[in-house]
């Protein structure tokens, strides 16, 4: 059974590119344009990765990473945040608020798949 990875992000483009990319290398996605929606997701579907756009309308990713952290069923949900926020101490700041890694936007299409596998490889999962 193929890992479920929950998308949110509020840009259709982006989402849709991460989505397809990541179906294309065996994946299942799951995709939210906000918070909210991804929130309910993940409630519902149980994804094995959220990657999460920081800059989202009404609630932001810190938001998302602190309501996931709050909700025994999501707490132990890994997220990596998305985002073109690459200025000195961003990293630190998303790993700070309960983020499991980082990738910069605009996303590289040949190494999204590689980098969400090797997050797997490293986190030391190999379940499913």
């Amino acid at each position: 059974m193929p890992r479920t990875i929950l998308v949110i992000d509020d840009s259709s483009t982006s989402r849709e590119l991460i989505a397809y990319l990541l179906d294309a290398a065996g994946f299942r996605t799951l995709v939210a344009e906000d918070g909210p929606e991804g929130i309910e997701f993940a409630r519902a579907e149980h994804p094995d990765l959220v990657l999460c756009d920081i800059h989202l309308p009404s609630m932001d990713g810190f938001a998302v990473a602190r309501a996931f952290s709050a909700d025994a069923a999501l707490a132990g949900v890994p997220m990596i945040a998305v985002t073109a926020s690459a200025m000195v101490g961003d990293r630190e700041k998303i790993i700070a608020a309960g983020f499991h890694g980082y990738i910069a936007k605009p996303i590289t299409p040949e190494l999204i798949a590689a980098e969400v596998s090797d997050y797997f490889s490293k986190s030391g999962d190999h379940s499913r």
